[in-house]
């Protein structure tokens, strides 16, 4: 399912246009990574939460010429799911 599938869903689901659904879901989106951004964490109770994680500087290897190159430290967001999302997936 891509975005516009799910903005379709949810339009379907809540019984508005697509238009209001579209800004729903991009309202809901924009605030989950403004949050992330700020460095708090996101918990939707029974589905998951979204928080960040620092990732260290290392060292990998360019394929293509087998030399070393220098991985900068990042900071990437993770999900982990919840309990009640993965008995749902589980069934």
């Amino acid at each position: 399912m891509n975005k516009t599938e799910l903005i379709a869903e949810v339009a379907k689901k809540c019984a508005m246009s697509k238009k209001d659904a579209e800004k729903a879901v991009n309202a809901t989106f924009d605030t989950i990574a403004e949050t992330l951004c700020q460095g708090d964490k996101v918990q939707l109770v029974g589905f998951g939460g979204f928080e960040t994680k620092a990732r260290e500087a290392r060292m990998g290897r360019n394929p293509k010429t087998k030399e070393p190159i220098e991985i900068p430290a990042t900071t990437v967001p993770v999900f982990k799911p919840g309990k009640a999302l993965k008995d749902q997936i589980s069934k």
